[in-house]
């Protein structure tokens, strides 16, 4: 399991390989998809949510966004293998905003990529580098409340770092680097934004989870390697729900 979001009900999406499997607040399994002919997956990645309840799928492998009904009835594609607008090479993590613009981690193409619900191209904005705005293989993608996009960079040899942008692509600020202190970062994948706009980053190499401001200012931590209750292998992806709890998907446990 990769990706996990929650709607305003509370329900649990969850990103399976080469399914979308959706359970109550409590666990309970309630209907996966993933084999029909439209509405295949090959491993998906990021999963996102908008005000209406319809559910967006990184399609990772297959380099294209499928939008579903809340239980799981084909909408709508887009995508394919390339690097001119609307193709995707590597689509990683995907975000929702209040409006229903959806975004996405190009990953591959070191860029983020905006579209309307339906699909149609918006905007992009990133490239290789280190820069300000520059991307070393984006992964996890969260928008908050006022429209702010949060990105999050993956990579060994590179960025280890959060970076915040509008809604248009215009950088905003970025705060951590490698390391194992507070506010920094091994190979974080998953991001996520509460109600306050508080940004929660889940680790893949540190193994816990880092809360801070809007601003960067770190908060809170937890977590570290292990099977045990609070611990995580490999965690993966962090959503919150309306309530404030949070769920890590705890991928290799």
């Amino acid at each position: 399991p990769y990706g996990i979001v929650i709607d305003k009900n509370g329900d649990i999406y969850v990103t399976d390989y080469v399914w979308v499997k959706k359970f109550t607040p409590k666990g309970q399994f309630i209907v996966k998809w993933g084999r029909s002919e439209d509405g295949q997956f090959v491993g998906p990645e990021g999963i996102a949510v908008d005000s209406n309840g319809d559910i967006y799928v990184a399609d990772t492998w297959n380099a294209r966004v499928q939008k579903f009904t809340p239980d799981g009835k084909f909408i709508a594609k887009w995508g394919s293998a390339g690097d001119r607008d609307g193709m995707f090479y590597w689509p990683y993590g995907i975000a929702v905003d209040t409006s229903g613009y959806v975004y996405v981690t190009d990953t591959y193409n070191h860029r983020i990529q905006k579209f309307t619900s339906n699909g149609q191209f918006v905007t992009k904005w990133g490239s290789y580098g280190t820069g300000d705005g520059q991307f070393i293989y984006p992964r996890g993608i969260a928008v908050d409340v006022s429209g702010n996009v949060y990105v999050v960079e993956a990579e060994y040899q590179g960025n280890q770092r959060l970076q915040k942008f509008t809604a248009d692509g215009q950088f905003v600020t970025k705060w951590g680097s490698e390391g194992e202190g507070d506010g920094e970062f091994s190979y974080p994948v998953g991001i996520a934004v509460d109600i306050s706009s508080y940004v929660y980053v889940v680790e893949k190499g540190n193994e816990r989870l880092q809360k801070f401001t809007a601003d960067g200012q770190f908060v809170k931590k937890w977590g570290s390697n292990g099977s045990e209750d609070g611990q995580f292998w490999e965690p993966w992806d962090v959503a919150v729900d309306g309530s404030g709890n949070v769920y890590v998907m705890d991928t290799s446990n």
